[in-house]
């Protein structure tokens, strides 16, 4: 399984351009390449991120969230989701869970990992629990 450039550039741009708020990943199960299938602008919102999602396919995300801590600073962690819905392919659902370490060995800076199979495992409550 290959990562191409457009998936670390991308990344980098989120990571320290602030360009994008998240970046949904795909594999390409004839080629093995994991590539980007979205990318949400930095007014976009968690939601939309969630939306995005297939509801019968396997996807990997990473979501750039920006909270206020207790003590009033602004933070910002990345989150990276690995969607994998009840409704997909078995085949699907093992390419993705043995492909993942590769993508998040590439992907330097994420806080957070969260699995989800459905959209309430990824609900905002969860990943606002996971940032403070």
């Amino acid at each position: 399984m290959w990562v191409t450039d457009e998936c670390k550039n991308s990344f980098m741009e989120m990571k320290w351009k602030k360009v994008h708020r998240y970046i949904v990943f795909k594999i390409d199960e004839k080629s093995r390449l994991v590539t980007v299938d979205k990318v949400g602008g930095p007014g976009e919102s968690y939601d939309d991120l969630a939306a995005s999602l297939p509801t019968d396919d396997c996807r990997y995300a990473v979501f750039d969230f920006d909270f206020v801590t207790v003590d009033n600073c602004r933070k910002s962690k990345i989150f990276f989701i690995a969607w994998s819905p009840t409704a997909s392919r078995i085949r699907a659902k093992m390419l993705y869970a043995t492909s993942k370490d590769g993508l998040r060995r590439v992907l330097d800076g994420i806080s957070y990992e969260v699995q989800a199979t459905d959209p309430t495992e990824m609900g905002i409550d969860v990943i606002k629990d996971k940032a403070n």
